[in-house]
């Protein structure tokens, strides 16, 4: 089985090409931490490369930058090509199938603060959308239903 789930951060801006085929295709790299501490007590970080295809990869492109938090759940993918010194290279990379967007660069690690002083666009905003239009909860919602109908226990056949 050939799965991985990683938490992390941009470590660049998402770089988003199209193939031959005009299939979208977004690079990015992630940096994870590690759960322990090296010898000075410092907390390490693996520096993972993520590749994301076609919708996915446009909405990564569009919605992350640089330090967001991301959840990617794909697959370990190595590949070869040759340097231009003749030499065989090897990369090692995950493939996408899903990335959560779970933050901004500027959004609190901290839980129990009142109040994030986050101003920028998180990859939620959709800027000058408008508000979606709901029920009025002092109306009655199935006055557009036809006649009322009476319900009572005292009819059931059990």
């Amino acid at each position: 089985m050939n799965k991985v789930v990683l938490i992390g951060r941009l470590t660049r801006d998402p770089e988003l090409r199209y193939t031959g085929s005009n299939t979208p295709v977004a690079t990015f790299s992630l940096a994870v931490n590690r759960n322990f501490t090296n010898q000075n007590g410092e907390r390490e970080a693996d520096f993972i490369n993520i590749v994301v295809w076609r919708k996915q990869a446009e909405n990564v492109k569009n919605f992350l930058t640089q330090g967001s938090q991301v959840a990617v759940e794909g697959r370990i993918q190595t590949r070869t090509y040759d340097g231009q010194d003749g030499q065989k290279r090897y990369i090692t990379e995950v493939v996408a199938d899903n990335v959560e967007f779970l933050g901004s660069k500027n959004s609190s690690n901290n839980s129990n603060s009142g109040s994030s002083k986050n101003t920028e666009p998180t990859p939620y905003d959709f800027g000058d959308m408008p508000e979606p239009k709901g029920t009025d909860v002092d109306s009655n919602p199935f006055a557009d239903f036809g006649a009322s109908i009476e319900i009572s226990d005292d009819e059931l056949p059990f």
